[in-house]
């Protein structure tokens, strides 16, 4: 019924990084729009330090990844979904480790260095540039809506999987041995 599980790294790094991504979007909406203030300033410093820290754990997961294929799936699903199933986790990759880079990009462009929890500086990747650094904010909000839109297409996968076709799929990414059955 259900296929095996990923290991306990795996789902770890996964539900960070899932909330770390939900929680760097949710503060680009709630300042997106503030009018300068201090709490404006403080809440985009903690949206790229979030962001930055989904770069790095992206990094991490591939190379964990490359070492340590995912387990065998080992369901009967139509082509066409397993085929959409495996573009969506393509593009979910690409999509977090793009936009966090693009956002250092536009800071870059836009003249801010980005400054990772007060530790240290990371390097500005281009120069200063008011017009690069607008076209970079626009394929960075287009980039995290797509995100957005692919993480809520993965979610309702799961669900289906878990309510409808009861396959224990959901299973192979919890922290219980007994999910998802």
């Amino acid at each position: 019924m259900s296929s095996a599980r990923y290991n306990l790294f795996s789902v770890v790094i996964h539900w960070v990084m899932a909330l770390l991504i939900l929680i760097t979007w949710s503060i680009a909406i709630v300042v997106g729009d503030m009018p300068l203030s201090p709490l404006r300033i403080v809440g985009f410093s903690w949206h790229k330090w979030l962001g930055i820290t989904v770069l790095f754990l992206v990094i991490i997961r591939l190379l964990w990844r490359a070492t340590h294929p995912a387990p065998k799936l080992d369901l009967k699903m139509p082509i066409w979904q397993e085929k959409v199933m495996a573009l969506t986790h393509v593009a979910l990759y690409l999509l977090m480790f793009a936009i966090p880079l693009v956002g250092w990009l536009m800071s870059s462009a836009k003249g801010y260095t980005v400054n990772y929890f007060g530790l240290f500086d990371l390097p500005d990747l281009v120069g200063k540039d008011k017009a690069l650094g607008h076209q970079l904010k626009e394929v960075h909000e287009l980039l995290a809506n797509v995100l957005v839109a692919l993480v809520g297409l993965h979610v309702l996968a799961a669900l289906k999987h878990q309510f409808i076709d009861k396959d224990g799929l959901l299973g192979r990414m919890s922290f219980s041995r007994n999910a998802g059955k």
